[in-house]
């Protein structure tokens, strides 16, 4: 009897009903934003846009008074706005710049798109809020009925980057993963895989090797990924072995905990890998923060509204967003009381990483308020609208899983290219399968596909939008191509969707050599 398993069971079971009390969104929100206010107060930012006044009124007023200062005073970022402005003097050693001390790590991300690595502050504070938000994830299982005691005592297999982290003068640079792995709590140690040694690891192929090697001795109960590396790890260690699926390695397997990216175009092939049925939870966590997770079956993601990071709200619009994606220079912003269910929204954090009023670049919609959960509809650079298509990167997964389970193939990879030909337009879309599929037959169900679940798409069809095209690739030349450009890792995604002229260039001029 596993009667560590029990006890950890009963006692997340307990921590899971203690949590489902009624909360008051706007006020955790509130409350937050004080507790950020008040801890950068004297920094440089904080001094520079007032931040003892926003705090007061959030303090003294009973009203919105401390969010209509907050918007006023404080100008929203993207990124490159907050590093050109702030984050570059952290970056060089400076202290209390945006947030107090001096900034000790900076996560490496080019997200999915930008080419350039982007440098995002990693503060004491922001690692402690993950760790915290991943403790609470773990502990909301309890409302998971069906998994068994024993699995509270299995191995948890995190596939991310390196815990080698390179020293640059006054901080140390790395993929988040990598940073946040390093500095797992002591108690954690013992479930905790690939372990230590081979967690540091900088090559990734040379990790893969090293995990496939070791897999037969680990008891894996949890995996931790982003999808497409981890069915490419899945699939190195069944051939390695010889064995039907990954529950021949590894039999109480029975958690995937993904992001990064939607997982439905990937489920298709990723169910072949498995033995038995086993259970999906999707997790919003990006080098900027912990923002969200999903904490019970049948539900999308919860945001994290009391752990250091404070949301707003960006209609995505044309009021508040160019053709390019761009955001305006001041844009409407909601708070979490004032979204709607349904609608597009871009978040904006302030976070405990001195991050403030910052476009993270996803986009969101809202399907239970009540509940703050939350499904990510794409990036706000990453859709097609070259003559008022509208075409979202949750209309591209959505055509993309139909058409994997339509023809029952595996589709590792995507991505949508758009651009002016003559006087009209055309998506050009790359598939990425092993399986053998007529690309013709994929583009007509593709086309018909989006024209039945988007309103904007047949009309256009008709008019301006009149090539489509598929073209469809080995899945290896998607990884290829992002090994050329340094991209191999757990946090790096292939971009759905290519817009400008010299990324175009680039990948077409890949795909003739």
């Amino acid at each position: 009897m596993a009667i560590v398993g029990n006890l950890l069971k009963k006692g997340i079971g307990l921590t899971t009903v203690i949590q489902r009390k009624k909360t008051n969104h706007a006020k955790l929100q509130k409350k937050t934003l004080i507790k950020l206010l008040n801890k950068a107060r004297f920094t440089q930012f904080g001094d520079k846009y007032n931040f003892e006044d926003i705090m007061n009124a959030a303090l003294f007023s009973d009203d919105k008074e401390y969010y209509t200062k907050f918007k006023n005073q404080v100008p929203v970022y993207d990124y490159n706005k907050m590093y050109s402005e702030w984050w570059y003097k952290a970056h060089e050693g400076e202290k209390n710049v945006a947030w107090p001390g001096r900034v000790k790590y900076f996560a490496l991300s080019s997200g999915t798109s930008e080419a350039a690595s982007k440098h995002i502050p990693v503060t004491k504070d922001m690692v402690k809020a993950i760790h915290r938000t991943s403790i609470r994830q773990i502990l909301s299982l309890g409302a998971y009925k069906n998994l068994p005691p024993q699995l509270y005592e299995k191995g948890y297999l995190m596939l991310g980057g390196s815990t080698e982290l390179q020293q640059m003068g006054t901080h140390y640079e790395g993929d988040l993963s990598g940073i946040t792995a390093g500095k797992i709590p002591f108690w954690f140690e013992r479930f905790y895989k690939p372990g230590k040694k081979i967690a540091a690891t900088r090559d990734w192929s040379e990790k893969l090797d090293k995990i496939t090697k070791q897999a037969k001795n680990w008891d894996i109960g949890f995996i931790v990924g982003v999808p497409a590396w981890i069915q490419l790890l899945m699939e190195k260690i069944i051939k390695e072995y010889g064995v039907n699926n990954i529950h021949d390695i590894w039999p109480n397997l029975e958690i995937f905990c993904h992001g990064g990216v939607s997982f439905e175009p990937y489920k298709q092939g990723f169910e072949k890998l498995l033995g038995r049925p086993i259970t999906y939870i999707e997790t919003y966590l990006a080098s900027e923060g912990f923002l969200a997770y999903q904490t019970h079956p049948n539900s999308d993601m919860r945001l994290v509204l009391n752990n250091g990071i404070f949301f707003e709200f960006v209609p995505f619009n044309e009021n508040n967003f160019d053709s390019d994606g761009a955001m305006v220079e001041r844009p409407e912003t909601l708070m979490i009381d004032e979204v709607e269910e349904g609608k597009e929204y871009a978040l904006l954090i302030s976070t405990v990483s001195g991050t403030w009023r910052y476009l993270i670049g996803d986009t969101i919609k809202f399907t239970n308020k009540k509940n703050a959960e939350i499904v990510i509809t794409g990036r706000t650079k990453h859709f097609l609208s070259l003559c008022g298509e509208h075409l979202s990167v949750d209309n591209m997964n959505k055509a993309i899983e139909l058409a994997s389970k339509h023809f029952n193939i595996d589709i590792r990879e995507f991505t949508v290219v758009g651009k002016k030909v003559e006087t009209t337009f055309a998506h050009h879309w790359y598939v990425g399968t092993d399986d053998k599929i007529e690309a013709e037959a994929l583009e007509q169900f593709i086309d018909k596909t989006l024209c039945e679940i988007n309103d904007d798409y047949p009309v256009e069809r008709k008019h301006a939008l009149r090539e489509m095209k598929v073209r469809v690739l080995p899945a290896k030349t998607f990884y290829d191509f992002m090994a050329s450009k340094g991209k191999t890792g757990g946090q790096n995604k292939f971009p759905r969707v290519i817009k400008k002229k010299e990324q175009i260039e680039d990948w077409e001029n890949f795909l003739s050599k």
